[in-house]
C-alpha cells in the first residue's frame, strides 16, 4: 500500500510516499530557514504564506512517478495557519484522487521515524510491533516528551517539559550567543569541536533543570521525569552578564557547557523512565535527536538499561512526510468522513 504524506506543520513543505509504512520510496521537503533567520525564530504568518506558495510542487516531486492508495497529513500539533494549508491541500487531494484521507498525529509521527528504510535497503530496526513495549522520546523544536508506548497507537504521557522544548532552549541560547538560527546544528558544532579537543572536564556547571515535586506545572507527573528549561537559560543569561568573555573567547566553552547541561538533563530522565517497566526498546525521534552528544550519551543510557535505542536516519528527524505516510499505515488517528470534516488541532498531544 503506497501512502502520501503531507507535512506543514511549522517551517518545513514537505511530501513524500512510503510503501507499506516503511519503505520510503520518494521524500521531497522544501525548508525555510533562510526565510525566517532573519527574525532569528519561525514567523507564522511567512511559514503559511511559503506553505502555499510550494505545497503544489512539493507534493507533485514526491508523487513522481508513484501511485497512490491514500494520503495523510498532519492536522497537529503544530502553527494553525501552517496546518490549515496542509490539511486542505490534503483534502483536496484525496478527493480529486478518489482515495481515502488519514489524519496524522505530528509527535507520533516522530516516534515512528526509526522505522523507515530507503527504497531498495535492508531495514535496520525490527518492524514497530516488535519494538513494544517502548519507551518513546520526542524532542524537538516545540516537544520534549517521554512515551510509555504499550503498543501500537497506545501512547501515555509519562514526562515532559514544563516550559520551553529542548530545541527552542537550544534556539534562544544561541541568539542571545551570537550564533543565528537554526541554533541546534551550531551549538551542537561548536560544542564538538571544543569538546573534541579539550574534553568534558572543564565546563561551566549549569543547572540541569529538574523541577520540585508537587508544583502545579507538572500535572500529576513526576518531577523525576519532567525537565524545566527555564532555569538554564536564567543561569546563562547572567553568566554572560557576569563573564564578558563568554560570547569572546570563551564562547565555546560557553556553549559545550549549555548543550551538557541540556542533554545530561534529558538523559537522567530517561535514565529513571528505563527503570520503570521492561521496555523491548528506546525509541528517539524528533528534530533534536539529530544533536550528536545526544546520539551518544541516550545510547549509553539505553545500553546500561540493556535495550536497543532505535533513532531515524539522520534525514528523517526533522519534520518529513515520509513519518506522517509512515505512520498512516498502521495508526490512523482520524480517517474517512470524520478526517474530510476535521479542523486543525494546533495543541494535539500523542494518544489523542
Amino acid at each position: 500500500m503506497n501512502i502520501l504524506g503531507i507535512e506543514t506543520s511549522c517551517d518545513e513543505t514537505a511530501a513524500a510516499v512510503v510503501k507499506d509504512g516503511r519503505e520510503v520510496l520518494s521524500n521531497a521537503v522544501y525548508t525555510q530557514i533562510p526565510l525566517h533567520q532573519p527574525y532569528g525564530g519561525v514567523v507564522p504568518e511567512i511559514a503559511s504564506r511559503a506553505h502555499v506558495e510550494k505545497i503544489s510542487e512539493v507534493v507533485r516531486t514526491a508523487m513522481d512517478g508513484f501511485g497512490v492508495d491514500a494520503v495523510a497529513v498532519t492536522y497537529g500539533p503544530g502553527l494553525s495557519p501552517a496546518l490549515t494549508v496542509g490539511l486542505n491541500a490534503a483534502k483536496g487531494l484525496a478527493q480529486a484522487l478518489d482515495v481515502p484521507l488519514f489524519a496524522i498525529n505530528h509527535i507520533e509521527a516522530h516516534l515512528h521515524t526509526p522505522f523507515l528504510y530507503d527504497a531498495g535497503e535492508t531495514p535496520h530496526n525490527p518492524p514497530p510491533d516488535e519494538a513494544v513495549p517502548a519507551l518513546g522520546l520526542a524532542i524537538s523544536g516545540g516537544h520534549t516528551n517521554w512515551f510509555d508506548i504499550a503498543g501500537p497507537g497506545r501512547y501515555e504521557t509519562i514526562g515532559q517539559t514544563l516550559d520551553d522544548a529542548a530545541g527552542e532552549a537550544f534556539d534562544k541560547a544561541a541568539k542571545l550567543l551570537g550564533l543565528g538560527y537554526p541554533g541546534g546544528p551550531k551549538v551542537d558544532r561548536v560544542a564538538k569541536e571544543y569538546c573534541a579537543a579539550h574534553g568534558f572536564g572543564n565546563l561551566v556547571p549549569f543547572p540541569k533543570g529538574r523541577p520540585r515535586e508537587g508544583v502545579s506545572a507538572l500535572a500529576g507527573l513526576s518531577a523525576e521525569l519532567c525537565v524545566s528549561f527555564s532555569g538554564l537559560k536564567t543561569a546563562l543569561l547572567r553568566y554572560v552578564q557576569q563573564h564578558p568573555e563568554a560570547t569572546g573567547d570563551d564562547l565555546p566553552r560557553v556553549v559545550a557547557s549549555y548543550q551538557e547541561a541540556i542533554v545530561q538533563s534529558v538523559a537522567d530522565r530517561s535514565r529513571r523512565a528505563l527503570k520503570r517497566r521492561a521496555y523491548k526498546a528506546f525509541i528517539l525521534g524528533g528534530g533534536v535527536s539529530l544533536n550528536s552528544r545526544l546520539r551518544v550519551v541516550l545510547g549509553d543510557v539505553a545500553k546500561s538499561a540493556g535495550v536497543p535505542l532505535l533513532m531515524a536516519k539522520p534525514k528523517y528527524c526533522g519534520d518529513n512526510g515520509a513519518m506522517i505516510a509512515g505512520l498512516a499505515y498502521t495508526r490512523r488517528n482520524v480517517q474517512g468522513d470524520a478526517a474530510m470534516g476535521m479542523d486543525v488541532a494546533p495543541s494535539l498531544e500523542a494518544g489523542a
